[in-house]
């Protein structure tokens, strides 16, 4: 279990009464509304529309989803039960292909069950209880990640980042932006330099939000704005999260990352990647096996959906791109930070107690 955590837990997502509740992150940061849900299928519509979005949160609110799912289900049979049950789990673990903790989660959450022995009641209060558990290992894993991570941040720094990676993308710490908000908690002097992150705003809308609950110094900037910035301010590190790395580290994260990379590499400004380890798929041995998710073309041509493009338009729409392992200078987890190369570095961190 988690020891006491340097900034407040954000209310991402919460098992109260037999329901989900979690956070509607559409609605941010101008509204701040839940979604409570008895129904697995409200929550993969949570998923899948960005409600909850952030590996570690997906993860978690796929397990979840999978207690809903059993809870409904009327078979007292076990093996017939169990049947039903994971088609219902592999629907819920399709919502969303890249992020591979929702798979990671699920995956937890079907082996519990054809692994069970006992009533199905018993079998559904084991179900509750694991998914308890993704949710506090997750908790634990991004605070010593944050910890790890807040070492490389030296005082009076200036950092970047992109997309969200905060309490708002976990169980309530966070992974990159967790890192920076630890370091700011551990009473270190820093600004955070925060891509918007287009096409839907979750660094505008998102660490704004965060990071002015944790009073962390920030000033929002566009994507395109990155280099003027590298350029013309000493930059101290550039902080991301991942929602799936390779064996090999190349990682997948927000569309926008690899620019990133590239433009850090161009500046001898440092590139870290802030992940958990059940983001890690060691399955795949580069980061051409990530399946990059296509969006709606309206995610592009709209905000608050509000049309400012003609009709009837070719959009471009990938969700993700992929970060070569070579521009990455160390890849945070909760074992410490992991070195180039990763095929080694990250299998230490698997193996280690």
């Amino acid at each position: 279990m988690y020891k006491k955590t340097l900034i407040p837990l954000t209310p991402t997502i919460e098992w109260i009464d037999s329901r989900v509740r979690l956070i509607d992150q559409t609605k941010l940061p101008l509204e701040e509304e839940y979604i409570e849900t008895d129904d697995y299928h409200v929550v993969c519509d949570a998923i899948y529309r960005l409600a909850i979005r952030g590996a570690p949160a997906i993860g978690v609110a796929g397990a979840y989803a999978c207690v809903l799912a059993a809870n409904k289900i009327d078979e007292t049979e076990l093996d017939k039960f169990v049947k039903i049950y994971l088609e219902k789990a592999d629907e819920i673990g399709a919502t969303r292909p890249t992020a591979v903790n929702l798979m990671w989660a699920v995956k937890q959450m079907k082996d519990r069950a054809t692994s069970f022995s006992g009533s199905v009641g018993d079998l559904k209060l084991a179900l509750l209880e694991l998914a308890h558990e993704i949710r506090e290992d997750d908790i634990d894993r991004c605070h010593n990640l944050g910890l790890h991570g807040a070492n490389l941040i030296p005082d009076n720094a200036n950092v970047i980042t992109i997309c969200n990676t905060g309490g708002l993308a976990t169980s309530g710490i966070g992974t990159a932006l967790g890192v920076i908000q630890y370091a700011h908690a551990q009473g270190k002097g820093l600004k955070v330099h925060v891509c918007e992150t287009r096409p839907l705003l979750q660094g505008a809308r998102l660490n704004t939000w965060e990071l002015k609950r944790t009073k962390t110094p920030f000033t929002l900037m566009t994507d395109s704005m990155a280099a003027r910035t590298m350029e013309k301010i000493d930059i101290d590190g550039i902080f991301v999260g991942a929602d799936r790395i390779a064996a090999n580290g190349d990682t997948a994260n927000k569309i926008g990352t690899y620019s990133l990379a590239v433009l850090a590499k161009h500046h001898g400004v440092p590139f870290y990647v802030a992940a958990p380890l059940s983001t890690v798929d060691y399955d795949i041995e580069s980061g051409a096996d990530i399946p990059v998710e296509e969006r709606s073309p309206e995610e592009v041509t709209r905000i608050n959906n509000v049309q400012f493009t003609v009709e009837d338009i070719e959009v471009t729409t990938p969700a993700f791109d992929v970060t070569p392992a070579e521009l990455i200078r160390g890849i945070i987890t909760e074992k410490g930070v992991a070195k180039y190369p990763y095929k080694d570095s990250l299998k230490e961190h698997r193996n280690a107690n």
